[in-house]
C-alpha cells in the first residue's frame, strides 16, 4: 500500500506545474531569454548575501558570475542555476569577522577541493537514496525561506535604523508586486514568445522609473537596497575579477582555522546543489549527473578562491525561474552568468533603477511554483510517518539549516523504515515426526509482540514444540512477557516446549521456565535486554 502511495506521490511531483515542463522545448532563444531574466534576479541576491557574509558587494557579484559560468560548463545538470547563496554565506560570516576576507578566499578554495574529491570518489549518486518525503519537506521549507526573505524589502534604513516603509510607499510597492505577478500569470496565456518574468521586470522597471522621475512617489530600487547596507556606495559597478593567491600565511595554524568552515560549507553546498538537481530532474523529466555536478561545483568554488569570490552553490529559486522561463540547456546558465558580469561592468546604471518590487514579485511567483501544494492534499492519503517527515524537514529547514534538515529527515526516515520492518516478524516451520519446530526471524520487542504471538497455533500444534531463536532476538520487557505468555499457553494445552538458542539474560528472566522441558543458551551471545531489573 505504501509503495503504491509513494509511486503516486512521485507521479504527482513529476507532473506538478505542467506549464514548466510542457511546450517548453530546449532552444537557444528560450535559453538566452531565460538567462537574461535570471541575471536580473541574481544581482540583488548576490548583493544581499555579500552583506550577510560581511564582505564588499562586488565579492558576491564576482561569486555569482564565476559560480554560474564554471558550474554550468563543467556541472552535470543543464538548466540549473548556480551562484552566491545565503546558505554558504552565513557559514563564512564568523571567519570574515575574526580573520578577514583573505581567509575567506582560502577557505572557499579548500571548499572547492573537497567538493571535487567528493565527485571524483563518485559519492554524488547517493543523493538518489534520499526519500521522497524528505524531498517534499526540503522543497516546502525552502519555499517558506524564500517567502520570508522577501519581507526584508519592505523596510529601509533611516539614521542607521531599519524602519518599515511609509504607508504610501508600501501601497505603491504592493501594487507593483501584484502587477509583476499578474504579468507572470496572464502573459503566457497570450504568448510564450518571451519569458513572462522578463517582460514583468521590464514593464515594472519602466513604471518605477517614471514614478521616480516625476517624483510622484519614491519607488525603492536595487541601488537603494545597496545604499541601505552601505551608505557610501554610489554604484554597483565593478571591474573584471582578477587572479590573486589568497594573502594568508601558509601554515598548519591557518589550515586548522579554515578547515572546519571549508568542510561545513562544502557539505551544505553539495547537499543544496544535489537536492536542487534532483528537483530539476523531476520537473523536466530528465536526469542530471550527480558526481559530475560535484566536480563542477568544486571547480567553481576553487576558482572563487583565486579570483576574489565568496563561493556558493546551486540556487533553487533562480533554477525555478530559469525552468519556468523555458531554460533547459547550458546556454541559459552561461547567458545568466555573462549577462550578470556585463550588467555589473557596463550596464550598472540600468540595473540600479530596477524596482525591488519587480524582483519581489518574481520571487513570490517562485515561491508559489516551488511549494509542493499537492503534499497538503495527500495528508489523508499517505502514512502518518511520511507526513511527520515532511513537516519535520520543512520545520528544520526554516529554523535551522538546509543540510541539517536533510540529515534529520534521512535519519527519521531510516528509523521509520526500521520500525515498520521490525514489527513484521516472520517464522519458518518444520514438522519432524510428532514435533513441530518454529524458527522466528527478527526482533521481538514492544512493536512486534503481537505479530510474534500470532505465529503460533496453540490449539492445533502437536504435543511437542521447538522454538529456535537463532535468527530472532528478545529485545525488551514486552518481548520477554510475550515469551512468558507463549510458554503459559502451551503449558495449558499440555504441550512440551523446547526453547533453544536464547541469550543468557533472556533465560535468567523467564518466569514460566518450570513449564519448559528444554532451555538452551548460547553462552557467548551478549544480547542485552532493555529491562528494569537488569538496568538498576
Amino acid at each position: 500500500m505504501t509503495e503504491k502511495i509513494n509511486s503516486r506521490l512521485t507521479s504527482k511531483i513529476r507532473n506538478k506545474f505542467v506549464q514548466l515542463v510542457t511546450n517548453k522545448p530546449r532552444s537557444f532563444k528560450n535559453d538566452f531569454l531565460s538567462g537574461l531574466t535570471v541575471a536580473l534576479a541574481l544581482i540583488p541576491e548576490a548583493v544581499a548575501f555579500s552583506f550577510v557574509a560581511g564582505v564588499d558587494p562586488k565579492i558576491g557579484l564576482y561569486a555569482a558570475f564565476m559560480m554560474g559560468l564554471i558550474a554550468t560548463i563543467f556541472g552535470g545538470r543543464p538548466g540549473m542555476i548556480t551562484g552566491a547563496t545565503g546558505a554558504v554565506a552565513v557559514i563564512f560570516t564568523a571567519l570574515v569577522a575574526s580573520h578577514g576576507v583573505e581567509y575567506l578566499f582560502a577557505a572557499v578554495a579548500l571548499m572547492g577541493l573537497l567538493q571535487i574529491g567528493f565527485g571524483v570518489l563518485k559519492l554524488g549518486k547517493f543523493i538518489r537514496l534520499i526519500p521522497h518525503p524528505v524531498m517534499l519537506g526540503f522543497v516546502n521549507g525552502l519555499a517558506i525561506i524564500i517567502f520570508k526573505a522577501q519581507f526584508g524589502q519592505f523596510y529601509h534604513v533611516v539614521d542607521g535604523v531599519e524602519t518599515l516603509l511609509p504607508s504610501m510607499d508600501l501601497l505603491i510597492m504592493g501594487g507593483m508586486i501584484l502587477l509583476t505577478m499578474g504579468i507572470c500569470v496572464f502573459l503566457p496565456k497570450l504568448t510564450k514568445a518571451v519569458p513572462a518574468t522578463l517582460v514583468a521586470i521590464v514593464v515594472v522597471s519602466v513604471l518605477g522609473f517614471l514614478l521616480n522621475h516625476f517624483e510622484v512617489v519614491h519607488v525603492r530600487t536595487v541601488l537603494d537596497f545597496v545604499q541601505d547596507n552601505n551608505p557610501a556606495a554610489e554604484t554597483i559597478a565593478a571591474g573584471l575579477p582578477t587572479f590573486s593567491i589568497p594573502n594568508v600565511p601558509f601554515s598548519i595554524e591557518m589550515f586548522k582555522v579554515i578547515l572546519p568552515y571549508a568542510i561545513l560549507a562544502a557539505a551544505v553546498g553539495l547537499i543544496e546543489s544535489l537536492m536542487t538537481l534532483t528537483l530539476v530532474d523531476e520537473l523536466t523529466g530528465t536526469r542530471g549527473k550527480g558526481n559530475k555536478e560535484c566536480i563542477g561545483q568544486g571547480l567553481a568554488n576553487l576558482a572563487n578562491g583565486f579570483f576574489g569570490g565568496m563561493g556558493g552553490c546551486a540556487m533553487i529559486g533562480q533554477s525555478m525561474i530559469n525552468i519556468k522561463s523555458g531554460g533547459r540547456g547550458r546556454t541559459s546558465g552561461i547567458t545568466a552568468a555573462v549577462a550578470l558580469l556585463l550588467f555589473v561592468v557596463a550596464g550598472a546604471s540600468l540595473i540600479e533603477v530596477i524596482p525591488l518590487a519587480a524582483l519581489v514579485g518574481v520571487m513570490f511567483m517562485v515561491v508559489i511554483g516551488t511549494f509542493e501544494w499537492t503534499s497538503l492534499r495527500l495528508f489523508k492519503k499517505i502514512p502518518f510517518s511520511d507526513i511527520f517527515v515532511i513537516i519535520l524537514v520543512s520545520t528544520v529547514t526554516v529554523f535551522v539549516d538546509l543540510a541539517v534538515a536533510v540529515l534529520v529527515g534521512v535519519i527519521a526516515s531510516a528509523l521509520v523504515f526500521a520500525w515498520e520492518h521490525g514489527k513484521n516478524i516472520t517464522a519458518k516451520t518444520e514438522t519432524r515426526g510428532d514435533m513441530k519446530c518454529y524458527f522466528p526471524n527478527g526482533p521481538i520487542f514492544f512493536g512486534s509482540v503481537s505479530s510474534f504471538k500470532e505465529l503460533f497455533d496453540f490449539s492445533n500444534d502437536p504435543k511437542e514444540v521447538v522454538i529456535d531463536f537463532t535468527d530472532a532476538r528478545v529485545c525488551d520487557h514486552s518481548g520477554l512477557e510475550a515469551l512468558n505468555n507463549i510458554t503459559e499457553r502451551y503449558a495449558k494445552a499440555g504441550t512440551k516446549l523446547h526453547l533453544t538458542n536464547l541469550s543468557k539474560e533472556c533465560s535468567e528472566l523467564l518466569e514460566k521456565a518450570e513449564n519448559i522441558v528444554e532451555l538452551s543458551v548460547i553462552e557467548d551471545l551478549e544480547w542485552h535486554l532493555a529491562e528494569d531489573k537488569l538496568a538498576n
